[in-house]
């Protein structure tokens, strides 16, 4: 499958430490500013289907803010119980100050 890439916004527009919030097709999506690399996952817990994106981050980490599963930002990949499957990622790239997502077709 190809990836296309859709503009999100620009990068100043995502400070460092800073979440936004997105819908990629049906899906919502969180994207992160972690020390100045961008990161997106879907905001649904792979556990429960309820919200991610809001929960606590350590490192590279999020926290469910429902039944505390973490998984790592950088690659989706479930880290830790009650979640047992990943969460998509999304490639971010970023040109001309303007931050794109990249969306399997």
């Amino acid at each position: 499958m190809a990836i296309k890439f859709y503009p999100v916004c620009e990068v100043d527009e995502l400070p460092q430490g800073e979440r936004l919030f997105i819908e990629v097709g049906d899906m919502p999506v969180a994207l992160f500013n972690i020390d100045g690399e961008f990161f997106a996952i879907a905001d649904v817990c792979t556990h429960d289907d309820g919200p991610l994106g809001d929960g606590e981050i350590e490192n590279h980490q999020i926290i469910c803010p429902r039944h505390g599963a973490r998984f790592d930002i950088r690659t989706g990949e479930v880290l830790t119980l009650p979640a047992v499957k990943g969460v998509s990622s999304y490639p971010i790239k970023v040109e001309e100050n303007m931050l794109y997502i990249g969306v399997e077709e």
